[in-house]
């Protein structure tokens, strides 16, 4: 049996937000055009590991939907009641910019489900590691509403079912899609046993959250940590925020299962994003989260699938992430990884430098 799990399903991919291009929403001078967030990102990562070969290599999951009392430890049952009804009716808005048609409540439902898995089967030993391959993404859903693009909170509706099942005790969640964690951060804001850490684009998205003086409140102060890097950051500064802070704090942490909500709109070629990450950049990242799980956590490290709207660099950047948690030696070229990391400004730049200098000794300061 394959030591890396691989969890997917096509009801997911069938979730369709409309012809609402890059908005929030048609209007009378946008003329329609596929969402954004479409499934072809997700599917063509899907048939890259079956092309590449690398999907033999892994233990193939399509686990079932996520159940009401699972979704019921984090969302109100009035916004749940909301989805399911506005989705029988022909659709509707989850909240802020996550619009849904007829068939999205299942998928969402199928998107959460295959996070429980994943989480499930590492927690449990059953693999070392797993990668869920969800959409709708959920990192922006919150209990009461959905948000960019997100109808449902999949990693924290997973995390809160595998530590109520007694299942796991301390979790660390690294977010390093380019926008804010904020449903991880909202649903462990007061818990000192879930650290959450979001490395995102400044004031992107949500516009209202993010900041890294968020940092918690009552038992939970301390166990939040946000780090909104300026728009331009590449390799140099994401490298140095991991290696000076993110995997510092990590380890300090000591959690029982790393979980990585994992999206790929800080690379280069996104359309929502303003960072300039390659897709060795999002494999390196993986290495080095790796080898800290092995130190801390026995492995245990659970990728679930987030943003990224690249839909021809997307796959590139997710084939390296599965082929290094695999441990595989079936890679595929990216035609420009070397490209992306000679342009101008990847280096360490001064103001980053100085800005996670100043993040780090107040983060330190706190901790001690």
């Amino acid at each position: 049996m394959s030591n890396t799990g691989f969890y997917w399903h096509e009801r997911c991919f069938w979730h369709d937000q409309g012809a609402i291009g890059v908005f929030s929403a048609p209007g009378e001078f946008l003329q329609p055009q596929p969402a954004s967030e479409s499934p072809e990102s997700k599917r063509r990562l899907k048939n890259l590991l079956e092309v590449s070969g690398l999907i033999d290599e892994l233990r193939v999951v399509k686990p079932p939907a996520v159940t009401q009392e699972d979704l019921l430890r984090f969302h109100t049952p009035r916004y749940l009641q909301m989805l399911a009804e506005a989705d029988a009716r022909g659709g509707g808005n989850g909240g802020d910019c996550a619009p849904f048609t007829p068939g999205s409540w299942a998928a969402a439902r199928h998107s959460a489900g295959l996070a429980v898995a994943a989480v499930e089967d590492v927690v449990l030993g059953h693999v070392n590691n797993a990668y869920a391959l969800c959409r709708p993404p959920g990192h922006h859903a919150e209990a009461d509403q959905g948000r960019g693009f997100c109808l449902l909170a999949n990693i924290p509706v997973a995390v809160m079912r595998a530590r109520a099942l007694g299942q796991v005790k301390r979790v660390a969640i690294l977010d390093w899609d380019v926008h804010h964690g904020n449903s991880q951060q909202s649903a462990f804001y007061a818990e000192s046993e879930v650290f959450t850490i979001s490395v995102h684009q400044a004031a992107n998205y949500p516009l209202d959250t993010g900041s890294f003086e968020e940092q918690g409140e009552g038992e939970g102060l301390g166990a939040n940590l946000n780090l909104p890097l300026p728009p331009g950051c590449g390799l140099g500064a994401y490298r140095y925020a991991m290696e000076s802070l993110v995997l510092p704090a990590l380890e300090a942490f000591n959690p029982d299962v790393i979980v990585v909500a994992c999206g790929y709109d800080a690379c280069a070629k996104d359309p929502l994003g303003k960072m300039l990450l390659n897709s060795a950049a999002f494999a390196d990242m993986t290495a080095q989260l790796k080898a800290l799980a092995t130190r801390c956590c026995q492995g245990k490290l659970v990728f679930v699938h987030e943003g990224g709207y690249s839909e021809g660099y997307v796959p590139l950047c997710g084939h390296g992430v599965i082929q290094t948690l695999a441990d595989s030696t079936i890679r595929v070229p990216d035609p420009q990884n070397e490209e992306i990391a000679s342009w101008g400004y990847q280096a360490l730049q001064p103001h980053q430098q100085a800005l996670i200098d100043g993040w780090r000794q107040q983060w330190e300061q706190r901790t001690q």
